[in-house]
């Protein structure tokens, strides 16, 4: 079924949102594949200001994902340097996260095809997607990008089996 995706607006995260996205992924099914529990709301805060540091040297960094049609912050997506010495160490990683009433609608991928126009117009030649081989949804998002699966890897923390995608854009 192709229907339309919904429309998303991407803004680089505020102070504030700190306290969005820790209200947003405060759900144990938003963060299943994520460590299972939020971070505490000064993670958060660190977080979003290195976000804005990306956006400043980069171009691109983690967007705050709101809805356009109230202002509601939906999630995050958007691109970073991937922040590890394993994997897909010295790439330019792609992802998303949505709050739980968000699934099954589009943004993700919306957002995704958003969040690929800004790495793209930064200059960026490649990306990556890390996705735990369990997460069908983030998956089927990988594949409505384009992306091909190019490998699969065991997660230092946690010996979780992640699958790496990768994009040229």
């Amino acid at each position: 079924m192709n229907r339309p995706l919904p429309a998303v607006e991407l803004r680089v995260p505020t102070e504030e949102d700190a306290m969005n996205w820790h209200r947003v992924f405060n759900d144990p099914d938003v963060m299943e594949f994520h460590g299972g529990a939020a971070a505490e709301p000064s993670e958060y805060e660190e977080l979003t200001a290195r976000q804005r540091r990306h956006h400043a040297e980069l171009g691109f960094c983690l967007y705050t994902l709101v809805d356009p049609a109230d202002g509601t912050v939906i999630g995050s997506t958007g691109a970073q340097p991937w922040p590890w010495d394993w994997g897909p160490a010295g790439e330019i990683e792609i992802g998303w996260r949505l709050g739980r009433a968000y699934w099954g609608k589009g943004y993700a991928t919306a957002a995704a095809q958003a969040a690929l126009a800004s790495v793209r117009a930064a200059g960026v030649r490649h990306v990556v997607a890390m996705v735990d081989a369990r997460n069908e949804r983030s998956i089927a998002v990988t594949r409505r990008l384009g992306m091909r699966l190019a490998e699969t890897l065991i997660t230092p923390k946690g010996k979780r089996t992640a699958c790496c995608h990768r994009l040229d854009v």
